[in-house]
């Protein structure tokens, strides 16, 4: 059984219980900010795209000039075998994650050679069906590929997210629906966003603004295969204004429905729905 708050961390080519120091204060990862993660789940015995999850953080790692010291396939083994520690029905959040550990002689560039790994597991509940968000416009956007690495899952990105979110909350909001450089919608402060008109499915085109998740990917497959139309495109904030539904994904919610933006009042999620009983069965059906 999981011990430590229920928080399992591999370091250091073993599991250790509880959430165990990792990072010296001299770190390159702690003072300059060159750390990596991904985010994967496990519900009920399944860990859906367990495989692309450490896929990414690799591909992350590279993104920050890290050097993966570990291959996906044996990340997904050794995710696995931490994960045996807790009971099949724990709802279980699984982080990989890189660090650089030296700088070289000018302190900025990490050493390639020195990567630091670990794997911190979370007993952390899915949210339940009935979950909702509310969203409202921030005067903060997503940055470009020019002025930050917006193509990797990294730590150094979240302050900017989180002040979207305080700015939100501020407002009486769950969330923030965030512009991109151009001042079209990019995706909200914490996951990516869809929107249905007149039966059809719209979701912002990626564009090196935001990350394109792997859980977005998974929920437009199968719109394409339940046969409903599915557009990556521009949209505005006048777009969203005129939606039907509007919904989120995710992987630590995997999706969720929005109910208002600003004072527009989306109806219920018949899509979103739909899309959350697709995606458990398909994970059940041997692809978790």
């Amino acid at each position: 059984m999981a011990t430590g708050s229920n928080i399992r961390t591999y370091f250091n080519g073993t599991w250790h219980d509880g959430d165990v120091p990792i990072m010296r204060a001299a770190d390159h990862g702690s003072w300059l900010g060159s750390s990596v993660f991904d985010g994967a789940r496990m519900v009920n015995g399944l860990t859906p795209d367990l495989h692309a999850h450490c896929d990414r953080v690799n591909r992350s790692a590279r993104a920050l000039m890290l050097t993966p010291t570990v291959s996906t396939e044996e990340m997904v083994e050794i995710t696995r075998e931490g994960l045996a520690a807790y009971p099949a029905d724990a709802a279980v959040y699984i982080r990989p994650m890189y660090w650089g550990i030296d700088g070289d002689v000018t302190a900025i560039v990490p050493q390639a050679d020195k990567t630091g790994f670990a794997i911190c597991l979370e007993e952390i509940p899915l949210a339940p069906p009935s979950a909702t968000a509310t969203l409202t416009r921030t005067r903060f956007r997503r940055p470009v590929l020019d002025d930050a690495v917006v193509n990797a899952k990294a730590g150094c990105l979240y302050p900017n997210n989180a002040r979207m979110l305080v700015e939100a909350r501020s407002k009486g909001f769950s969330n923030a629906l965030v512009a991109d450089a151009m001042g079209n919608v990019a995706e909200t402060a914490t996951a990516n966003i869809f929107m249905v008109r007149d039966g059809e499915v719209f979701t912002p085109v990626p564009n090196g603004t935001f990350l394109a998740g792997i859980t977005r990917a998974r929920h437009i497959s199968h719109l394409r295969a339940d046969g409903v139309p599915i557009h990556e495109t521009v949209l505005t904030f006048d777009d969203f204004n005129q939606a039907d539904e509007v919904f989120m994904t995710g992987n630590m919610s995997k999706i969720t429905p929005v109910t208002a933006l600003d004072d527009i009042q989306y109806q219920a999620s018949p899509v979103s729905k739909r899309l959350r009983e697709m995606y458990w069965d398909w994970a059940a059906s041997g692809h978790g």
